[in-house]
């Protein structure tokens, strides 16, 4: 059973990489009815709030969308990350709702309408799961050259700056043996200058999170220059002062001091849990450890491109097995609703506390949600960036 199952998986990955981007569902719904009998096979898409799952039906348009968080078996799949069998109304049919994840960045659901014993055991959900992380693999590589899975995700029209921010990130969570990563921007359909960035090598995570000043497409543009900048001197293997240092020179050479881009840059050794952190402006770090939430207070030195040849100070902490890191941008911890109340720190250590149970997504997810109650409106005026790192740490030797 387990040999004719492995079979039939190395078949359909191989066919699913060979299909043209466009057809994936329909390639995905063949497959799945030759080798489990599936009788109906839908996939939804999480929309860039995270907030509903939209079912891809004739590309780009999509059918009725799901809420996340209405209790829905569909919306506890991708809450929870985890398969979930749902009884149809037709005998001996049921439903399974299968997460769509590639390392660790959640892309949505594949609902598979199929016999009751196909989904049976172990072995037979661990299949299906496995056929649905193959297809977000596709899915994110269809991603690069065509638009209709990207389209079918939005609830409506992003404006251009939020379409130059998304295009700008990594993705919305990641996920390693020693960590998991997990991030949310709002306003998700008109986000500016808020961003969050990581990247990974053998040795090191590195994150930075920039809260670029101003509003639309002039935010998103400077956004867009502190990143790459920021990039281009990461991937020239210096130090994270002297990768403050350069980004801070390249965005003083095109704005002359007349606009910056707070960033906070981390690195943290994969070995050790060693961190260390500039801290280049606004975004704010806290971290929970066993039951407490603090803030880790950084010296707080000039935005970048504030000043000429401005020079940065890398501070050092150490992470825990066990440890949460939350960094949010001036959008959470500063922000003030209509009565000018501050949501504020307290707020902020409230919230994830509160959170300590759920997952590293949804983590960062309740830093938002509490945000909006503070803000009694989804729609929040100022750009709002959360990102979450639940830190394992490494208990073996990398190959």
């Amino acid at each position: 059973m387990e040999r004719h199952s492995t079979s039939w998986l190395g078949v359909a990955e191989s066919t699913l990489r060979l299909t043209p981007p466009t057809a994936l569902l329909s390639t995905a719904r063949s497959l799945l009815a030759e080798h489990v009998h599936a009788r109906h096979v839908s996939l939804l898409l999480a929309d860039y709030g995270l907030s509903v799952l939209q079912p891809v039906t004739h590309l780009p348009e999509t059918g009725e969308v799901t809420a996340v968080r209405d209790g829905s078996p569909a919306g506890r799949a991708f809450t929870s990350q985890t398969p979930v069998v749902e009884v149809t109304d037709q005998p001996g049919i049921v439903r399974t709702h299968l997460p769509i994840t590639a390392r660790g960045d959640r892309i949505g659901i594949l609902s598979v309408d199929l016999p009751e014993s196909a989904a049976q055991g172990t072995q037979g959900v661990l299949d299906l799961a496995t056929f649905a992380t193959a297809l977000g693999h596709e899915l994110l590589v269809a991603d690069h050259v065509t638009d209709l899975y990207l389209q079918a995700r939005r609830r409506r029209r992003l404006t251009l700056a939020a379409e130059m921010q998304w295009q700008l990130l990594p993705g919305r969570g990641f996920e390693t043996d020693e960590f998991t990563l997990g991030a949310h921007l709002e306003p998700a359909y008109a986000v500016g200058g808020d961003n969050f960035d990581w990247s990974v090598t053998d040795e090191s995570l590195t994150v930075t999170v920039t809260d670029g000043q101003g509003h639309g497409i002039q935010a998103a543009l400077l956004t867009s220059l502190t990143v790459n900048a920021l990039r281009n001197a990461r991937r020239a293997g210096i130090s994270l002062e002297d990768q403050a240092c350069l980004a801070d020179q390249a965005v003083y050479g095109e704005y002359a001091g007349q606009v910056s881009a707070p960033t906070l840059l981390l690195r943290v050794d994969l070995a050790t849990g060693r961190a260390r952190a500039v801290d280049a402006g606004s975004p704010q770090l806290f971290r929970h450890r066993q039951g407490t939430v603090e803030r880790i207070e950084l010296d707080a030195q000039l935005p970048l491109g504030m000043f000429e040849e401005t020079q940065y100070q890398e501070e050092q902490f150490t992470l825990e097995p066990g440890d949460r890191l939350i960094i949010v941008s001036s959008g959470v911890h500063a922000s003030r609703n209509t009565a000018g109340s501050s949501f504020g720190e307290l707020a902020l250590r409230e919230t994830v506390a509160a959170a300590r149970g759920a997952s590293t997504h949804e983590a960062a997810r309740a830093v938002v949600d509490g945000l909006m109650q503070h803000h009694g409106d989804e729609e929040l005026s100022a750009d709002a960036a959360v990102l979450c790192l639940d830190w394992r740490g490494r208990t073996t030797p990398a190959a």
